[in-house]
């Protein structure tokens, strides 16, 4: 009978999550912020409740695979290749300099170099699912150009995402300086070794399975999990890089849509549970022992609004440039990924760690109200 409880309990959190979610939507949240707030009622540094964590951490780990997987498949980097110039440069300069003033800023309040840094690189980047939530929702007032240009941002940040994370991994290895060459050299031989099996092995079988949809499915959510377990183990890459990499090598094969198609039922179940261990980690009380971080880390993501619309005007990017700046307002799934990774280092505070989740929840929240805020047929510029 004992063995019934871990089930219930995780049939319990996924139906409030569910409700929470729904909820959410209703006043017009991303679903997002209700699972955070779950997360937060049932973990251990709030009165009532306390969920298991390790049995929530075992299936969110599988949520992040599968989120990360598809954000991977859904890149089409040939299709990129046709965007204006200046966007394709306005990106990269504004994740570059929101991390380094996110640096200079934490350092100044006392955070170590390399703590400075994930915590500046993690305020740089927004969530692609709240960007899907505003450009795709039927309150929506962004036109098909600003629409266009906050997605695409969101997919650009992802891409260098996947290059500064990995630098990230590189700096944050355990030893001493000799051992950075190493986790480099194995971060490339995972690369390889995630194109070879993404791009040779993989749209091989699902080639051979297309008509049985069924084992279809199975061989596109093991090949995710197998990848990027495999990175993780051997390879010492983070589960949810090694998820993105094999998502973004299997994108340009014919065969990725549909395993994309196939997969995001579970995803969207699984990055439930992903969204509510993130929500078991903030400490509110660590938040109001240290309320400095949560006020600098929300001075920061309103620079990035700042900055956004600032490179976009630079760079020229057609959109109407104030409201991309707000669209793209907030922290995001990635954001949690590089937190998860300092935190597991040793260079991300408990406090910070908890400011930045918790200023997560808030910049999510106020983006997607405040993009659908701008008038239906503003100007651009």
């Amino acid at each position: 009978m004992a063995d019934a409880i871990p089930i219930v309990e995780i049939g319990v959190i996924l139906l409030g999550a569910a409700l929470v979610g729904f909820g959410f939507r209703k006043l017009g949240l991303p679903a997002v912020v209700g699972y955070l707030l779950v997360g937060l009622l049932v973990g251990p540094f709030t009165p009532g409740y306390v969920a298991d964590r390790h049995q929530i951490q075992v299936l969110a780990d599988v949520g992040v695979v599968l989120l990360l997987f598809e954000v991977g498949i859904e890149l089409d980097l040939r299709a990129l290749r046709r965007e204006p110039l200046g966007i394709l440069v306005a990106v990269p300069a504004q994740v570059a300099f929101v991390t380094v003033a996110g640096t200079a800023a934490f350092v100044t309040l006392g955070s170590g170099a390399l703590g400075a840094v994930t915590l500046g690189l993690a305020v740089a980047l927004s969530s692609s699912i709240v960007v899907v939530n505003i450009t795709r929702s039927r309150k929506r007032t962004a036109d098909e150009i600003t629409a266009r240009a906050l997605l695409v941002w969101s997919v650009l940040q992802d891409v260098v995402t996947l290059v500064a994370a990995t630098i990230l991994t590189v700096l944050l290895s355990p030893g001493d300086a000799s051992a950075a060459p190493i986790a480099f050299g194995k971060a490339v031989l995972f690369v390889g070794f995630a194109a070879a099996v993404q791009d040779l092995v993989v749209p091989r079988l699902l080639r051979a399975v297309r008509t049985e949809q069924d084992t279809f499915l199975i061989v596109a959510v093991s090949a995710a999990l197998a990848t990027a377990g495999i990175g993780a183990a051997v390879f010492g890459v983070p589960l949810a890089l090694g998820a993105f990499v094999s998502g973004l090598f299997l994108s340009i094969r014919a065969e990725a849509q549909e395993a994309r198609r196939e997969v995001l039922p579970f995803r969207d179940l699984f990055a439930v549970l992903f969204f509510v261990a993130i929500g078991t980690l903030v400490d509110p009380a660590a938040i109001l022992r240290e309320p400095m971080w949560l006020a600098l880390i929300l001075g920061l993501v309103a620079l990035k609004v700042i900055a956004v619309w600032f490179f976009a005007w630079i760079f020229r990017v057609p959109a109407r440039r104030p409201q991309l700046g707000v669209g793209l307002g907030q922290i995001g799934e990635f954001s949690f990924v590089v937190l998860g990774l300092g935190s597991a280092a040793g260079v991300v505070s408990a406090g910070q760690f908890s400011a930045a989740l918790g200023a997560a929840a808030i910049t999510i929240a106020a983006s997607a109200v405040g993009a659908r805020l701008f008038p239906r047929g503003a100007p651009q510029g």
